[in-house]
């Protein structure tokens, strides 16, 4: 894992759009129909009462429903308007959190599929599941000592077939083996 603070800190807050974005959206869609609820009950709650108030110096006696429903949808669009706002921000941040390394995941599990047994997943620090990064990189190390032992073990058969006079065509399917181990690892 990086020391360096400036390697460590990623460019980009976006890593997988398309997640982030209906994360966002559905936590704000979420947060909409809270907001039609809590107007809804306080609506219906009040439908049966009176307020009193004063408009231009006269008393007026009204529905309280219809005196409160324009302040309570101002003020639940402003509120809405705010905890949207933070709920983005911080969303960004958390699902940056996760996004960024499952992105490095898939990448990196994509090189070891294709047999690269070298790829060693680095998170930062700071970075969530880092403990399942080093489980994968435990993996691909175990993986590689044991396609290193097969490799050897191939290796000492064909020396072994050459020195007791096997046959051409054993040697040959050995060595193909052992091209296609290479071939297919990169140890």
């Amino acid at each position: 894992m990086a020391k360096n603070k400036s390697a460590e800190r990623r460019k980009r807050y976006f890593i997988r759009r398309s997640f982030q974005t209906a994360f966002i959206l559905k936590f704000c869609s979420l947060l909409l129909m809270g907001v039609m609820i809590s107007t809804a009950l306080l609506f219906l709650f009040s439908r049966d009462t009176l307020t009193s108030s004063f408009q231009h110096s006269e008393l007026v006696i009204e529905n309280t429903a219809t005196a409160i429903l324009p302040t309570a949808v101002f003020t639940n669009l402003v509120t809405l308007g705010l905890i949207a706002i933070a709920t983005i921000i911080v969303v960004l941040f958390v699902s940056h959190k996760l996004a960024g390394p499952l992105f490095r995941f898939d990448k990196e599990i994509k090189e070891i599929a294709e047999g690269n047994l070298t790829t060693v997943v680095t998170l930062r620090s700071k970075d969530q599941i880092t403990d399942l990064a080093e489980t994968l990189n435990h993996m691909t190390g175990s993986l590689r000592d044991k396609i290193l032992s097969i490799q050897k073990d191939v290796a000492q058969s064909i020396e072994t077939a050459s020195q007791e006079n096997a046959s051409d065509r054993l040697i040959q399917e050995l060595n193909q083996l052992q091209t296609r181990i290479g071939e297919h690892f990169t140890v």
